[in-house]
């Protein structure tokens, strides 16, 4: 039986936070339960985010760890995310990431299209995003319509082909005691369990 072959992204922009302490969690308990576990820390990857005056036939050259990145996204079977809402979305050093990272004839064909539409090219792969965030789960849910995570599944991951896109929602994450944290972290552990 192979190992089941797992990327893990921090897209936490910050050296200490919630979503780097899940991070290492996920990673620690799905290496355990026998994956293949590959992890990527975003304030320790170091790139131009703007993907300026860019086209998609001229484009600028991909840093290192963008490449890096890339190629293990490549690899995976299942891609992790760990990230916090800011303003309703991504952070935007992750909004980067993609930005730069997701780019046609790696992650998508401009030239055969289905419905209009570029053809994906990392299919194949499930991903599962964990968020914190200070908004309440039902009031994202009925009042933003889950705005944030309907880009993920259909204007980013989903586009590229990474589905299906499951979710693990943490609310009232700046003010999460102790004992809160430490539930968080071993539900965290146990998706790694799973996943492996």
């Amino acid at each position: 039986m192979s190992q089941k072959r797992i990327l893990v992204l921090n897209g936490h922009p910050g050296e200490t936070s919630l979503s780097r302490h899940f991070a290492e969690r996920y990673v620690q308990s799905a290496a355990q339960s026998g994956a293949d576990v590959r992890v990527h820390h975003l304030p320790e990857m170091v790139f131009d985010m703007d993907f300026g005056q860019g086209n998609y036939s001229q484009f600028k050259p991909l840093e290192p760890v963008l490449e890096a990145f890339l190629s293990d996204l490549e690899w995976a079977e299942h891609f992790v995310m760990l990230t916090p809402m800011w303003w309703g979305g991504l952070p935007a050093k992750l909004k980067g990431l993609f930005d730069r990272a997701f780019l046609p004839n790696r992650t998508f064909n401009t030239k055969v299209l289905k419905m209009g539409m570029p053809t994906p090219m990392l299919t194949g792969k499930t991903a599962r995003v964990i968020m914190t965030s200070d908004t309440p789960r039902w009031f994202e849910r009925l009042i933003y319509r889950n705005a944030i995570m309907r880009q993920l599944d259909k204007q980013i991951l989903g586009f590229v082909g990474i589905k299906p896109v499951r979710y693990t929602y943490f609310s009232g994450a700046s003010d999460a005691t102790a004992p809160t944290i430490l539930k968080w972290g071993n539900t965290v552990s146990k998706l790694g369990q799973r996943a492996a």
